[in-house]
């Protein structure tokens, strides 16, 4: 099934997508709290409104992230990826990365809808998208096995983690993960889409293949497949839960896909920011297989509150 969050006529709602219709919820509930409750429980509430509720066509409303997540991971398992921006500071990929499926958390706040305008962050002149597909908590665990955290996952979504890269690049010279550089927007949508849907593009090894593109302004820059990641899902749910606890609604982030799902990647291979950054007025457009379809205006940001250089104690 595929659930949504949207506003319609006003009114916020959440619902079950049918072709190109949502059935909203017999009863106002966020997507979250159904979650939160079970997988069970969530498809029966789908079901119940697909066959007794009116429908409202999709083209009527704003599609809002499909969940207000508590937190959100963000991987890197692309290697190819990895390699094009290694490659773009003069560096190769380090042993560590293979290691383990590294992540960093990122801003639960930040995130917008499938549609929704993008402002380029305060102070940034090298903007950029970075495609990657999410999985979503459905069931709390600890130091869970791979495959137990299979029945963890709740379902998977789009997730487009907007960088400044010029403000990433400043300040991870200090030895700090991205901060700056990655908080200000992060596209989820255009629904979460329950892990039964997917299960038929499932491979052998257990990765979920699916076809990803990204475009701007209608020009195709990137396209992968999900296969191409380094671990699966399981596998990095696994891992985020070692010694600690994933709970429903959290988001995991595959990573920027290789092959173009970002600028930064194709600027490293040729040394040249060609494709160029994102300007006011692009518009950057993400497809995954199986999951659909996000399209998101850049638009003007705000100036930077200025902020005086640290006041030096040794």
């Amino acid at each position: 099934m595929k659930f949504a969050t949207f506003v319609h006529d006003g009114k916020r709602q959440a619902g079950v997508v049918a072709d190109d219709r949502i059935h909203p919820f017999e009863h106002p509930v966020e997507l979250d709290d159904l979650i939160a409750e079970g997988e069970g429980p969530l498809c029966e509430a789908g079901e119940r409104a697909r066959a007794g509720t009116l429908p409202v066509a999709l083209a009527d409303v704003r599609l809002l992230p499909p969940l207000q997540p508590p937190t959100v991971r963000d991987f890197m398992t692309f290697e190819s990826h990895v390699v094009g921006v290694a490659r773009g500071y003069g560096d190769t990929v380090p042993d560590e990365w293979y290691a383990a499926p590294a992540f960093y958390f990122t801003n639960p706040y930040a995130m917008i809808g499938a549609h929704d305008d993008v402002p380029v962050p305060p102070g940034c002149r090298r903007f950029d998208f970075e495609l990657e597909v999410a999985a979503v908590i459905g069931k709390a665990g600890r130091d869970l096995t791979p495959e137990q955290a299979r029945e963890h996952i709740v379902g998977y979504t789009i997730l487009n983690d907007w960088s400044a890269r010029d403000l990433q690049s400043r300040e991870m010279q200090v030895r700090l993960g991205p901060a700056k550089g990655k908080d200000t927007a992060t596209t989820l949508g255009p629904w979460l889409v329950t892990a039964d849907e997917l299960e038929h593009h499932r491979t052998a090894d257990g990765f979920l293949d699916l076809a990803l593109t990204v475009s701007v302004n209608g020009e195709t820059v990137g396209e992968d497949r999900l296969a191409n990641m380094a671990w699966t899902f399981e596998e990095m749910v696994t891992y985020a839960s070692r010694g600690t606890w994933v709970r429903p609604g959290d988001v995991l982030g595959s990573g920027t896909c290789g092959n173009g799902g970002c600028l930064a990647e194709l600027w490293g291979r040729t040394g040249t920011l060609d494709p160029p950054p994102l300007t006011p007025g692009d518009t950057v457009t993400m497809s995954v297989e199986g999951l659909g379809t996000i399209s998101n205006a850049v638009v003007e940001g705000i100036a930077p509150v200025p902020l005086p250089e640290s006041r030096r104690r040794v």
